[in-house]
This record gives structure tokens, C-alpha cells and sequence, in this order.
């Protein structure tokens, strides 16, 4: 199998000739002067792989995604431990600049083949396809790669809902804090890049977008455990604590918020957090049609990659003759987006004015004749004076109305039923206390 390689910059010995003196696979079709030059090549589809011997301090990971994206490997030459570290983290092979020709066109070929292997899976479950764009470019006949396992033991629970405001936040916030209440350590992510509101539900005033500050860390390879827990705000409430990384103060800094990115983050909240809860934006349109530039960031990106990576995915629909045709709608653009997410549903809101004398059962009803497949997963009951009272507070539902039946509907929705039974009644006790206090 021929490997055409462009190359960008010269190591310590004559990196193409070397290349090229030893009559193998690897290839070089192109010597770059600058790495855009290079980016343009591979994005061209010239290239499998991609050598930078100068210039790797511009690489980032977004970068790297993108040209994994079009199945080109990337090989950096460096002799800086430090940023040897770095360039890895960020999904870039490394090599010395004093490499000979013959390791470092054995490193490439190895790069190459593991990129192909997971560009095979992928492709197979079409999980990334509308995150990104070029993915339908990435080769077919490749070798399998066995499968990575994830860097931390934390499980991923994203909150997702069509567009009309079925109360994703609402949900996504109070499930964070009774998975806290269980005594489950929690990162709450406010993923959203349409309308963030996390740090306002929680009267959080001092919203300095934690999000897309761990994002830019984790594209220049320098996010840690350490780096996230300083970025993420602690809440503290009368049964527990979790962290939480607010989203991005306006729409328009949604491009802070870039796929590669974003599950850097999330893989170093699974070695910090036993459960992740992400708020995701409603949209998972496909917007390659909307930019000629397959390399450029992505709207829905955050909202798709938070799906993709979710061990548990939540749709919540507002059980009304509008919020639940959504659903229906929703449900079927996330199929197609990601096939293997499998959420589960989740009616907001429900109140007999708007679905029957029984809203539970006509609901029920209703989504078996109608509705996608999928089984109702749960009802939350519309409780409009306790979520005003805990967002004119800035406090969760257990805290300003432990008693609603939304709260202990969120807590038997998200906690496990033996867990749950054990813990509820310290919950209730304290929080008893605190209304009578």
C-alpha cells in the first residue's frame, strides 16, 4: 500500500531524500514551505499522512481532527520533551528530529494504519458524519485497530431536546445536584452554544465561560485534572456539592466550542467526576452545506459530539400538542446524526390541561401510536411555582421545594431506585429542616 506523505520543514538529516532513498511505501508527493501550504495539500486529498519537523507549536487539536477528518495521520518532529507531551495529547505522533529515514517511515506507516482503524470503526457506526464533514472522505479498505479504552472510568450523561425551551436546563441541573445528593462526585457541563443558561439558573454571577476555557486548554494540548478542577465552579448545596463548567456568555462564541476540543474535556471530567450531566443545544442539523470549507468549525459540533459521547442520552420533549410532534421530529434527526445514541424520552411539563384527565396515560397512549419506537422513559410533572422559586433563588428543586413532585420525579429518573431509597429520607430530613428553620 503506496502512504503519499507531504512534509513541512527539515529535520537534522535530509528528511525526503532519506524518505525516498529507501524505495518503500512512503512517499513524499509534496514539500510544503509553511503549514498552510501543507493544510491545503491534505485537504486536498494529496496526502496520507503529514510530517512537520518546523512549526508544530501551531498545531492544535482542532487541527489535528480536521485532517484526521480527511484520514490524514499526523508525525511532528521534536526534540522538546515538553512539547513532545503536549503535540501527544493532542493526537500527534512524535518523533525525534534526529529520526533516520527508515524509524520514521515506520512510525508513519504505524500512524497511518491506526488512523485508518478508527476511521473504519466510525464509518461503521457513522457517528461523526454530521460533526464532521469530511468524514465520507476518510478510506474504506483498512485495517482493523483494537479498541481504546476510555481514559476515564466516569459516565457521560447528556440532556438533549428539540428546539421550544422543553426544559433541557431545568433537567440537566437538577439531575446533577440529586446525583450529588446520592453522594456521586458531578461535573454539570453547560454544552449549549445557542443559549447557555446553567450559571443563571444556579445564580452563578461571576460567568466566565469555563466551557470554552477548558476547551482552548485541551486544543493546545495543556488542559490536566488539575486545570479542570480550577476551572470548574463548586456548588455547594444542603445534601451535596458538584463542579460546574458554564457555558459560553454569547451565541457568537460558539466556535470556542470545537469538537476535538470538547471531548478532551470530557474525557479528563470522567477521571474527576463519576457522572458527567451535559446540557446540549437543541440543533443537530448537518451545516456543511452552510461553509465551502470543510476544515472550518462547526455550529452544532458541540451539541453532536456531546451526543456521540454520551453513555446515557435524555430527550426531553414538552408534553404538549407542539413540544411532543418536536420530539417525534427531534428523535428522528438524531437517528440520522448519531445511530447508536438510543435516548431516552423523557415528556416535561406534563399537566392535564394539555393531554387529558389522565395526562400520563393518554401521553402514553399517544407515543405507541404515534411516536417513534422508543418507550417513554419517564413524565415530569409541570410544577411552574417551584421552578420559579428556585431560579428567582438561583437554587436546584431540592433545596427550594423538596417536596414537588417534579424534584422527586427528576431524583427517581436519574438515581438508582436502591440508592435512592436508602439516601431519601437524609434528604428529606434536611431539607425539612431548612424550611422550618
Amino acid at each position: 500500500m503506496s502512504i503519499p506523505v507531504v512534509t513541512v520543514g527539515q529535520s537534522r538529516e535530509d528528511l525526503v531524500g532519506g524518505l525516498e532513498r529507501l524505495h518503500g511505501p512512503v512517499t513524499v508527493v509534496r514539500r510544503c514551505g509553511e503549514l498552510a501550504e501543507l493544510l491545503a495539500a491534505c485537504q486536498s486529498g494529496l496526502a496520507r499522512a503529514a510530517v512537520i519537523a518546523n512549526g508544530t507549536e501551531e498545531l492544535t487539536a482542532s487541527l489535528v481532527d480536521r485532517l484526521a477528518a480527511v484520514g490524514v495521520s499526523v508525525v511532528a518532529l521534536s526534540d522538546d520533551p515538553a512539547e513532545a507531551v503536549r503535540l501527544r495529547s493532542i493526537g500527534v505522533v512524535t518523533a525525534s528530529l534526529e529520526v533516520d529515514s527508515a524509524s520514521l517511515a515506520s512510525t508513519i506507516s504505524d500512524s497511518v494504519g491506526q488512523l485508518s482503524g478508527r476511521a473504519r470503526r466510525r464509518a461503521e457506526q457513522r457517528d461523526s458524519g454530521y460533526a464532521d464533514t469530511a468524514a465520507e472522505l476518510r478510506p474504506s479498505n483498512v485495517e482493523e485497530e483494537a479498541e481504546q479504552a476510555p481514559a476515564g472510568d466516569g459516565r457521560v450523561i447528556t440532556v438533549w431536546g428539540p428546539t421550544g425551551a422543553p426544559g433541557r436546563t431545568l433537567v440537566a441541573v437538577n439531575m446533577a445536584a440529586e446525583l450529588a445528593a446520592e453522594g456521586k462526585s458531578v461535573i454539570l457541563v453547560d454544552a449549549d452554544s445557542y443559549g447557555a443558561s446553567v450559571a443563571a439558573s444556579l445564580g452563578l454571577l461571576d460567568e466566565s465561560a469555563g466551557l470554552a476555557q477548558a476547551c482552548r486548554l485541551a486544543d493546545q494540548g495543556l488542559l490536566d485534572v488539575e486545570s479542570l478542577k480550577r476551572i470548574a465552579v463548586p456548588v455547594f448545596t444542603e445534601a451535596g456539592s458538584f463542579r460546574v463548567l458554564t457555558g459560553i456568555t454569547r451565541a457568537d462564541r460558539w466556535t470556542e466550542l470545537r469538537a476535538a476540543a470538547l471531548a478532551t474535556v470530557y474525557e479528563y471530567a470522567r477521571e474527576i467526576a463519576e457522572v458527567v450531566v451535559v446540557d446540549a443545544g437543541f440543533c443537530v442539523e448537518a451545516d456543511e452545506e452552510l461553509s465551502f470549507d470543510s476544515m472550518a468549525p462547526r455550529r452544532n459540533a458541540a451539541t453532536l459530539r456531546s451526543i456521540e459521547l454520551a453513555d446515557t442520552v435524555y430527550a426531553v420533549g414538552a408534553a404538549d400538542a407542539i413540544g411532543v410532534p418536536r420530539l417525534v421530529r427531534g428523535l428522528a434527526e438524531v437517528a440520522q446524526a448519531v445511530p447508536q445514541a438510543a435516548p431516552l424520552v423523557v415528556l416535561n411539563k406534563v399537566r392535564a390541561a394539555s393531554a387529558g384527565r389522565s395526562p400520563n396515560r393518554e401521553l402514553r397512549e399517544a407515543w405507541d401510536r404515534y411516536g417513534p419506537g422508543s418507550a417513554i422513559e419517564g413524565f415530569l410533572p409541570s410544577d411552574p411555582e417551584a421552578c420559579d422559586a428556585a431560579l428567582l433563588s438561583g437554587a436546584v428543586l431540592l433545596e427550594s421545594a423538596p417536596e414537588s413532585a417534579l424534584r422527586q420525579a427528576i431524583a427517581k429518573l436519574v438515581c438508582a431506585a436502591v440508592q435512592q431509597n436508602g439516601k431519601s429520607s437524609v434528604i428529606y430530613s434536611r431539607a425539612r429542616r431548612r424550611l422550618k428553620r
